[in-house]
């Protein structure tokens, strides 16, 4: 806790000193890509509730893709890859819609985003995202892993797919299994074997996507399921663990499309 209070008051004698006016300090687009905790906004500290994370938002720009978490809700959004460096517009995120008992911090993120127009470094992990008046509005910092590849290693029972549950009692039930040495995954989709490769990014801890996966062409009677499950492993893109256990498997606007339960 001190090492992150001291972070905090480092962070806020930076901004004291820096704006986004400067050229010196300018940070390259590749910088910014990752996840990063938001630890500040128009000049406040962000101490999260007991027990919880702080947010964060994350930046591919390989895609353009925004994504992150406010508070409460899950966000995402794009950014123009192409655009003059050190300039950045995030005035067109949206949101999931859950209800939390304090809204507030999720609110002063959203509206913090919203006049976001550029980016700088701010010492040497840092980054200030100001607004048209080149004042730092927001202070992000680097964020730690909070999931690896290893996580996914082993058999995992596919439990939602689509938005829809996998009834239980299924002669097939579908699974995935992840070979990380060879980075290949097998499994079955309800009816047929599934097999082909993953690809993950050592850039961003959490980004994942199966590219190319083939499968057996059996007919089963009812090919409902395995063509939910075919679907959703074809559009994921990212990671992460679940509030409740288990993995939960995201498309590229942050959807949650499938669900892992270890076997």
């Amino acid at each position: 806790m001190k090492k992150v209070l001291v972070s905090l008051c480092m962070a806020g004698a930076l901004v004291a000193l820096s704006s986004c006016r400067s050229s010196k300090d300018a940070a390259t687009l590749s910088f910014i890509n990752g996840e990063w905790n938001i630890i500040e906004i128009n000049g406040a500290a962000v101490v999260p509730a007991p027990n919880q994370e702080f947010p964060f938002i994350g930046f591919d720009t390989n895609t353009g893709k925004v994504f992150g978490n406010s508070g409460c809700n899950r966000m995402m959004g794009s950014f123009d890859v192409n655009a003059k460096p050190g300039t950045i517009d995030l005035g067109a995120m949206a949101s999931t819609r859950m209800a939390c008992p304090d809204m507030s911090l999720e609110q002063n993120v959203l509206s913090a985003l919203g006049q976001v127009k550029k980016y700088k470094k701010l010492g040497k992990e840092n980054i200030a995202l100001c607004g048209s008046s080149n004042r730092p509005i927001i202070v992000l910092q680097k964020k730690a892993p909070t999931v690896k590849l290893s996580d996914l290693s082993g058999k995992w029972m596919i439990s939602e797919a689509g938005g829809q549950a996998i009834p239980e009692g299924m002669e097939k039930q579908p699974f995935i299994e992840f070979n990380l040495s060879e980075k290949r995954i097998h499994g079955n989709a309800g009816c047929n074997l599934i097999n082909g490769g993953f690809v993950a990014d050592n850039e961003n801890s959490s980004a994942i996507s199966f590219p190319q996966l083939i499968s057996t062409m059996m007919a089963c009677p009812d090919m409902e399921v395995e063509g939910r499950v075919m679907k959703a492993l074809n559009e994921v893109k990212s990671f992460g663990k679940l509030a409740g256990g288990g993995i939960g498997l995201y498309d590229a606007d942050n959807t949650l499309v499938m669900v892992l339960v270890k076997k």
